[in-house]
């Protein structure tokens, strides 16, 4: 039997990368592996065809932190290798995965994406980057901006490349792919060969070797699946008894406003769910995601953004909570377990009226499934996902998730007292205001009076017109939901009511002003998660109100 090292030095690998790989529990190639390395560490065009979990990132990884190791570094804003991703989580998840090829080797290595401030990013290009991880839109946006060439790529590598095209990324990379020069080594990785992902192969790659190993359109001998029939209060019941179970589980629905919900019902039931989806914003994704990573979290309840690219090792359960509309969906997101060689049971619920989709869905993805017509009983429970059951008290979640809760989560809801602390439950999370005293009302003078709940002025001066002086028009009380809470509120207006918005923030002028609408991912701590509440926040700029929200609106979305 040869060592963990030979097996992969024999297919090329230099030993110290191989031995860097040793401490991670990588001792021996995956299939994808064994059939890509010998030609890519040659400096091939590779095509690499194999299911998400099968191996993919080393065997795209290791050639390129091979072939980069040659004593030279990058120039200024000019990387040497590029690496192309579909999604944050997948880029991050990358740059994890490279960190101990690049401790072995010195290369340097960063990761750009959306969502975030762009600075950090520039500056890390600026002081040059050997491997960049990115995502196409990000990436493209600091190439017009001159923080980006790409004159300099030796290797590039598109991964998830079916996924690209499912989220509509082909035209994106391809302007990427027409700066790359045109003698760079090109490696392209993706579970199926469809029609957008063929253009890129004939137009980019050159003669490329072609590999297949472990299809995603081929059965998954490792996996069993289950479809249980069940109806109405029945599927949230049977979804909270599995999720309870011993492992990590992770939940997929159909849409954002589903995975939110369904994530917060499984906490009021004691379950430790949290959410993943594209209205979260990054700090919130990676928080969710790294606390299903180190266990604090059992349950990860998301949308297809995480079928594709999340990598997250033993998980013993997928569950279909609303079952996909096609084929290759329901394989990419049965993918996230039975990873690495190890077994997964994977458990579709479906209604009444979902049964003739499932049927067919499971024939186009060549499955068959084990169909529990009857429903779920207890010993079938026990039987897909054994082990003893952990339902927690609120308190015990909240500790333990060390973020929102099914009471915390959201936006706060109810009065209170205190300067500038968002009353009722919810703290930081709502644009609550409560009884508390703000800062300045205006440009004009007086600080705004302690107004009533109802956002009626308690006797306190206002600026120069109408109602709601105190909470809305001086926003003098917003609580510590939105940034800039108690800061300067309407300079002109009298009234300015709150447009509650759950899961999201709301900016509503009602006079005196330009009226703004809009919505956004909450943040990190919650902070943008505006919910009207009682008292009004807001952030002036050119005499206008950007900010307010008074008044007691009931939640929205």
């Amino acid at each position: 039997m040869p060592t963990s090292s030979s097996e992969f030095t024999e297919l090329g690998v230099p030993a110290g990368l191989a031995a860097a790989l040793a401490p991670q529990g990588i001792t021996t190639p995956t299939p994808i592996q064994k059939a890509t390395l010998p030609d890519s560490l040659t400096g091939r065009d590779v095509l690499g065809r194999g299911r998400t979990g099968s191996g993919k990132s080393y065997a795209f990884l290791l050639p390129l932190a091979a072939r980069l190791d040659d004593g030279r570094r990058a120039q200024a804003r000019r990387p040497r290798s590029l690496v192309l991703a579909p999604t944050r989580e997948l880029a991050l998840q990358l740059e994890d995965s490279f960190k101990p090829l690049a401790a072995a080797t010195g290369l340097v290595s960063h990761t750009i994406f959306g969502g975030v401030g762009q600075n950090p990013q520039v500056k890390a290009l600026a002081r040059g980057v050997d491997a960049l991880v990115a995502c196409p839109g990000r990436l493209l946006d600091l190439m017009g901006q001159g923080h980006v060439d790409l004159s300099g790529v030796e290797i590039l590598v598109i991964d998830e490349a079916d996924h690209m095209a499912d989220m509509g990324f082909l035209p994106m990379v391809r302007r990427i792919l027409d700066q790359v020069p045109t003698e760079a080594q090109k490696m392209l990785f993706s579970a199926t060969l469809d029609e957008g992902v063929g253009v890129l192969v004939k137009k980019y790659l050159k003669n490329p070797v072609v590999h297949e190993a472990d299809s995603a359109v081929s059965p998954v001998s490792k996996m069993d699946h289950h479809v249980v029939s069940v109806d109405g209060d029945d599927k949230l019941g049977t979804l909270a008894n599995l999720c309870a179970a011993p492992g990590r589980t992770i939940v997929f629905t159909r849409t954002k406003y589903g995975a939110k919900k369904a994530a917060k019902q499984l906490r009021q039931r004691g379950v430790t769910a949290l959410e993943l989806h594209g209205n979260l914003s990054q700090n919130a994704r990676t928080r969710n995601l790294d606390a299903f990573h180190n266990g604090s979290a059992g349950t990860l309840v998301a949308t297809d953004i995480a079928a594709r690219g999340i990598h997250v090792d033993d998980v013993s359960l997928v569950i279909h909570s609303d079952p996909p509309t096609e084929h290759k969906a329901y394989l990419h997101r049965s993918g996230r377990t039975a990873r690495a060689g190890q077994a997964g049971t994977v458990v579709t619920l479906a209604g009444r009226e979902q049964r003739n989709e499932v049927r067919t869905l499971m024939r186009a993805a060549k499955i068959t499934p084990t169909v529990h017509a009857d429903g779920a009983d207890a010993s079938l429970l026990e039987t897909l996902a054994p082990g003893e059951r952990v339902f927690l008290e609120t308190a015990e979640l909240e500790k333990l998730l060390a973020v929102s809760t099914p009471t915390t989560q959201q936006s706060a809801q109810g009065g209170g007292n205190g300067r500038g602390n968002g009353g009722g439950s919810g703290g930081r999370s709502g644009g609550q205001g409560g009884n508390g005293a703000g800062r300045s009302g205006g440009r004009n003078g007086s600080r705004g009076g302690r107004g009533s709940r109802s956002g009626s002025p308690s006797g306190s001066p206002q600026e120069r017109t109408g109602n709601g002086g105190g909470q809305g028009s001086q926003g003098g009380q917003g609580g510590q939901g939105s940034r800039g809470a108690g800061r300067s509120g309407n300079r002109r207006a009298g009234t300015s009511a709150g447009a509650p918005s759950q899961g999201g923030r709301v900016y509503s002028s009602e006079s005196g002003g330009r009226n703004t609408d809009f919505r956004q991912g909450q943040d990190d701590e919650g902070r943008r998660g505006g919910r009207g509440g009682n008292g009004g926040s807001g952030r002036t700029r050119n005499g206008r109100s950007r900010r307010a929200s008074s008044g007691q609106g009931s939640p929205r979305g």
